[in-house]
């Protein structure tokens, strides 16, 4: 098998054998972006002397000696730019590693590039980055999603065995679907957000993009884990994450939520994932009928809190400390109005105003607070649903990925993409997305995605269930052919 198609547990197994060096694999890598960065446009940035300086060094004994793994830049690298896709940061560089990149450092992985995304992670599509969007590999005309949407392309393009991203409302599993590949969002608070660029504090959490189950459950050993830095990180007992990835689903009961098949999904996004559903009853999982009532008031909460989040996080780009600065201001407020204005894109712009407005004096208790009751009663659902079975399957994305261009001029629509990914968010759930078909649109075969979610820190359960439909399905051998 050609060496850039590999899993990352295959590859592990290659380098602990001594077939493969950590050097091969890196030039095996910047051979492939070489030939279809130019078409995918998945990455914003990469040092190879870096990164073979590091392989050159790499102890293949550790968990993840030797292996690169993409990093979404949101996340801080040392000395690495860190733009988030903002032309307000493009020259920034991060001045130290973020809690996750120290913890892949240290279980031997090498970060190797930088990947695109939609601004502050504020998109659905990868199209609101201040560079360039990036394109499905399955269809060069079509979004990747987003907003880890250069993570997932990345890997379903093979330039990248597996990458970290950042999921605020589906940011991970939404472009997972979109592109073919497996995306985990981890309980929040299980994976620290210590050096990620903050979009929503309460919502934000890190999690892998591979090409297996098992290789978002070895990134996630590395990543998981209490952080004295991040004081909402959950201080709870180290696990091994693969250890039940064979146990299949047999005996399991697996929730239906009726509120998660609604009009409006593709139908042959719909024809794929109840096959999907089928073949978990053919595993042996139990299937149940289970509601979440609050669901059709989950978009309305998450833009509200997003929003106001952003809006608060967002405040320290004044063009002072770092990032661009606008040239001659009149006055200090010149200066900060300037340099938001020049440096900050569209959408970011609409979130900071629809967040400062709920914020602002009487509106507060209307829109914001209101907002965090119905928050709570969203969590509520989801705790008795688990109540009843081990985990909920739905789709990932009403639809398949959708055209470049095609929904710039209607945020709504755009907002909707994410209409199965965010209530999770809201919960503080775990969430996975995985491969279970295709459908044909235009001519083009482009991926359908499976969501599995399972309750709070019940990350292993939630893996055996992705590995065991994974396994059985097969779809993890479909590849982007580009």
């Amino acid at each position: 098998m050609e060496l850039i198609s590999l899993t990352l547990h295959e590859l592990q197994r290659k380098l602990q054998s001594k077939e493969v060096h950590p050097r091969e694999v890196i030039e095996a890598l910047e051979t492939r972006i070489t030939q279809v960065e130019p078409k995918v446009q998945a990455l914003l940035h990469r040092n190879l002397e870096e990164a073979l300086r590091l392989a050159d060094q790499a102890d293949v004994s550790l968990p993840l000696g030797g292996l690169p793994i993409a990093i979404k830049d949101a996340i801080h690298v040392q000395g690495a730019p860190c733009t988030c896709a903002s032309k307000i940061l493009s020259t920034y560089r991060a001045p130290y590693d973020a809690t996750v990149i120290a913890r892949l450092k240290a279980a031997g992985a090498i970060p190797f590039s930088r990947t695109n995304m939609d601004e502050f992670a504020m998109g659905s599509s990868n199209e609101n980055s201040a560079f360039h969007a990036t394109n499905n590999p399955w269809d060069l005309t079509r979004t990747p999603g987003g907003s880890s949407g250069g993570s997932a392309a990345a890997v379903a393009s093979r330039e990248a065995y597996a990458a970290l991203g950042s999921d605020t409302g589906g940011s991970i599993r939404q472009p997972a679907a979109l592109c073919g590949c497996v995306g985990l969002k981890p309980t929040y608070g299980r994976v620290s957000r210590y050096g990620l660029i903050a979009f929503a504090s309460s919502l934000d959490q890190i999690g892998p993009l591979a090409r297996s189950t098992r290789d978002c459950a070895m990134i996630l050993n590395a990543i998981a884990g209490k952080d004295a830095k991040d004081s909402t990180s959950l201080d709870v007992p180290a696990e091994d994450f693969t250890r039940e990835l064979e146990l299949g689903m047999k005996g399991l009961r697996i929730g239906i939520p009726k509120e998660y098949f609604i009009e409006g999904i593709d139908p042959q996004v719909l024809s794929a994932v109840e096959k999907g559903i089928q073949q978990c009853r053919e595993l042996g999982a139990e299937l149940v009928e289970v509601s979440l009532p609050h669901t059709k008031y989950a978009v309305g909460v998450y833009y509200i809190l997003a929003t106001a989040e952003a809006s608060a996080n967002l405040a320290c780009f004044d063009g002072v400390r770092y990032g661009i600065r606008a040239s001659d201001p009149k006055n200090l407020l010149d200066h900060y109005q300037r340099t938001r204005e020049e440096g900050f894109g569209c959408e970011v712009k609409r979130r900071i105003i629809l967040g400062t407005y709920v914020l602002s004096s009487g509106y507060y208790d209307a829109y914001y607070i209101r907002a965090q009751k119905v928050r709570t009663l969203i969590r509520r659902d989801f705790n008795k649903a688990f109540q009843h079975v081990d985990a909920l399957v739905c789709p990932t994305s009403p639809d398949v990925a959708f055209r470049l261009g095609e929904r710039l001029d209607d945020p709504l629509r755009m907002y909707l993409a994410d209409i199965f990914t965010i209530a999770t968010n809201l919960a503080g759930i775990c969430g996975i997305s995985v491969p279970c078909g295709f459908a044909t649109v235009e001519g083009s075969r482009l991926p359908v995605g499976l969501q599995f979610l399972g309750n709070a820190l019940e990350e292993t359960k939630l893996l055996r269930i992705a590995n065991a439909y994974e396994l059985a399905a097969g779809w993890r051998s479909q590849v982007a052919l580009i």
